[in-house]
């Protein structure tokens, strides 16, 4: 049996394995830095390849899930509630597929339920699942309204994505301060001007 007391002072407490980084991973990112410019084998760079390895291993974490498997536990006892439910700033990281740099944003998701809802959490875990991959905004936004449209087949769904991308700010133009906005509109949220106006209003835009 599994003991779950706290250990006494001074016990170390085991931390989980590291993942194995292939050696012809570490090399690429060892020929990264030569290339570069630095030498690898001095004392501060000697561990970056796993370390840059792992760390891709967490920022492309969505590959390894399926994001619509959050939306498949659903409830219908909801007291008649049939209005809007908006998750409003959810905060996300992702990065860009053409220079691999870091996407820096929130997401605002709402949809107006059909006959059932989803707990606010999985919302989130969506917009995860998408976002830790390499991406681009446009894209990233529609894959996270379509699979909510699809697995909750709600009356409408409204996904506004607004993100700073270090490929901009970093490199090329270099303009720092600088957001971009997507967005997609499905159902009643594109057809009906009315109900269009009412979800950007309380999402605030």
């Amino acid at each position: 049996m599994t003991s779950h007391a706290s250990p006494a002072d001074g016990d170390l407490v085991s931390s989980p394995a590291k993942p194995h980084v292939p050696d012809d991973v570490a090399d690429a990112v060892r020929t990264l830095i030569r290339w570069a410019g630095d030498d690898p084998a001095r004392e501060g760079l000697t561990d970056t390849p796993a370390r840059v390895a792992r760390a891709w291993l967490e920022y492309c974490s969505g590959y390894a899930e399926d994001p619509a498997h959050h939306l498949s536990r659903t409830f219908e006892e909801v007291g008649g509630y049939d209005e809007i439910v908006l998750l409003k700033d959810i905060p996300f990281q992702s990065h860009c597929e053409h220079h691999m740099a870091p996407i820096l944003g929130v997401a605002h998701i709402a949809y107006l339920p059909r006959n059932r809802v989803v707990g606010i959490s999985k919302l989130a875990r969506v917009l995860h699942g998408f976002a830790r991959r390499l991406q681009v905004q446009e894209r990233l936004t529609a894959q996270v309204a379509d699979c909510i449209w699809e697995h909750l087949q709600p009356l409408g769904v409204a996904v506004v994505v607004e993100a700073t991308h270090a490929c901009m700010t970093a490199r090329g133009v270099r303009t720092p301060g600088v957001t971009m906005t997507t967005s997609r509109m499905m159902g009643v949220f594109r057809d009906d001007e009315r109900s269009r106006r009412e979800v950007l209003a309380l999402i605030g835009r």
